[in-house]
């Protein structure tokens, strides 16, 4: 049927692709609006005294979608009348759309047998258009519920969300290229863009950045297990009291679960030292429970500190922001001068303290992101304020991983470096590479030498001499010997030279000059007109003691007997 199926043109198939892209996006939206519905109607369902019918239902999971992308909603039923606002975005929540958006546009630039790919651009534009047409039908539907949505919202940060998803999956299809900067850039930073090391520092910037973060959040988080365990019968009775029913129970359980990320920054933002404000008029920080607080009956928000002045448990909490900061300079150092490296591999001291001050202002940068993220109002009075100060969380995150990151990371590498002749050499000794040993290479050995040789071994020998050489065995050590060829000649010598004498029961000696002269090379030595066919230079070379058994008939060796 393929074979057979008529060819489309070029504008027709660039039709299909774009149509493709934009389906991708709209399946995408779909996805995370079913997700939700289902989970709330599930709970809706299995509530025993529910008074909703199911319009209610479908449009508090229409509110909860949109409320994932960071839109702002309005809750219409409240006790004084007056409608209040709920800003406050569940982080676990918005993973799933952000998640969806990104393998969308990712997977529309995944190339496929009969399917032409399209540009970047136009990727990118046709599935944010398509989740955002699916995006305005659902907020439309859910403007007569008790959670509608505020319109300026949509368009920021709910749509700011989506594009930025989008564009991080089309950069990832992409293979994460980092591209040049704009042409009106200065031309400094285009020749340092342009250098070698750019890609290794800007890489390393931002793993470090993101280590610094992680630390911070995995921090925050254990100061709020900690508290809560600190406090677990006021968050257990704050629990019971939210929800009588099961079905009830595991919904409070459910968002305390997608408000887990929130809590994790809350706690960091109260480790960095500006905490977060319960309200209008309380702040909680280390130092200090100041204020009244508004606090909503929430297991969660059993986990505060007494209020009053901060005690040394609270000042503990400290040890969060320097284990960022101590993070920032271990990551930095790993590529700055890694272990076993050479001196000159190692980066500069400027280097090193430019990519931790790089990688502490993305830690700062993404903490900021993240408190805002984290808080939100939930109301219009008391509650208007409810978590961290974005701009405080982030100034503070930069300031701890600038003031122990960068002095961290250059001790480190001065520690890491601290040999004084640390170089090739003495690192590649201290990394298991062995320096290696040089080995004396022979002197060639002219014809005439050769021939004056059997008057040499006939002469006598110096009494001292003959004396040493009975009390040794003779003159016949080890390393001098090479082995025998055919016919009982020794290896390298010439027929009736050394070998006779050898034979004769007479040492044979040694060249003074062939312990440190140099070989000369193979033109040189193939140029001699009285050069000897059987003679090897290279057979002068030092051999081991086991093929020194092998050749010598007596068998001696280092040991004499092996």
């Amino acid at each position: 049927m393929t074979g057979s199926s008529p060819s489309l043109s070029a504008e027709q198939s660039r039709s299909a692709v774009l149509a493709f892209a934009l389906l991708r996006g709209a399946v995408a939206a779909g996805l995370g609006v079913g997700s939700i519905t289902v989970l709330v109607l599930a709970l809706w369902i299995s509530s025993p005294a529910s008074d909703s019918s199911p319009g209610g239902a479908l449009h508090a999971a229409a509110g909860l979608w949109l409320l994932a992308h960071g839109a702002e909603l309005i809750r219409a039923d409240t006790l004084s009348g007056v409608p209040a606002p709920v800003g406050l975005v569940p982080l676990l929540l918005a993973v799933v759309p952000v998640w969806l958006v990104h393998r969308a546009a990712r997977d529309v630039l995944v190339p496929e047998e009969g399917r032409p790919v399209p540009s970047a651009a136009e990727a990118f534009a046709m599935v944010v258009t398509g989740y955002l047409l699916v995006g305005a039908a659902v907020a439309y539907y859910g403007r007569g519920g008790p959670l509608s949505v505020h319109p300026p919202s949509l368009l920021f940060p709910a749509a700011l969300v989506v594009a930025g998803a989008a564009a991080a999956g089309v950069w990832t299809a992409a293979g994460r290229p980092v591209g040049p900067p704009p042409s009106w850039a200065p031309v400094s930073l285009h020749e340092a863009l342009a250098r070698g090391r750019f890609r290794e520092h800007a890489g390393t910037a931002c793993r470090t950045a993101a280590a610094g973060v992680s630390v911070l959040l995995g921090g925050g988080a254990l100061l709020v297990a900690v508290a809560l365990m600190w406090h677990a019968h006021p968050a257990q009775q704050s629990f019971v009291q939210l929800a009588g029913d099961w079905a009830g129970r595991v919904s409070v359980f459910l968002l305390a679960l997608v408000l887990v990320p929130n809590a994790a920054v809350w706690g960091a933002a109260y480790g960095l030292g500006p905490g977060f404000a319960l309200g209008t008029a309380s702040t909680v920080t280390p130092l200090a429970f100041s204020g009244r607080p508004a606090l909503p009956g929430f297991p969660l928000l059993a986990a505060m500190p007494a209020e009053g002045p901060g005690t040394a448990l609270n000042w503990s909490a400290a040890a969060v922001p320097v284990a960022a900061g101590v993070t920032v300079a271990w990551f930095t150092v790993r590529r700055a001068a890694p272990p076993g490296a050479a001196r000159e591999d190692a980066w500069s001291p400027r280097e090193t303290a430019l990519v931790a001050g790089l990688a502490a202002v993305g830690c700062g940068a993404g903490t900021a992101v993240l408190a805002a993220a984290a808080g939100g109002p939930l109301g219009t009075r008391a509650l208007a304020e409810f978590g961290p100060v974005w701009w405080l969380t982030g100034a503070a995150a930069l300031a701890w991983t600038v003031l122990l990151g960068v002095p961290g990371a250059l001790l480190l590498r001065a520690w890491r470096l601290r040999e004084p002749g640390a170089s090739m050499d003495g690192e590649g000794e201290a990394a298991g590479n062995p320096r290696p040993v040089p080995v004396p290479v022979p002197a060639p050995v002219s014809a005439s030498a050769l021939a004056q040789a059997p008057a040499r071994a006939q002469a006598p020998a110096p009494a001292h001499e003959e004396a040493r050489r009975e009390s040794h065995g003779g003159d016949r050590r080890w390393w001098q010997w090479s082995g025998r060829r055919g016919g009982g000649a020794v290896a390298g010598a010439a027929p009736g030279s050394e070998a006779d004498a050898a034979s004769a029961g007479a040492p044979a000696p040694r060249p003074a000059a062939a312990a440190s002269a140099p070989v000369a090379p193979p033109a040189a030595r193939a140029s001699a007109p009285d050069r000897d066919e059987g003679f090897e230079p290279y057979d002068f070379l030092p051999t081991d003691p086991w093929h020194e058994r092998t050749a010598r008939p007596d068998g001696a060796g280092p040991s004499g007997n092996g």
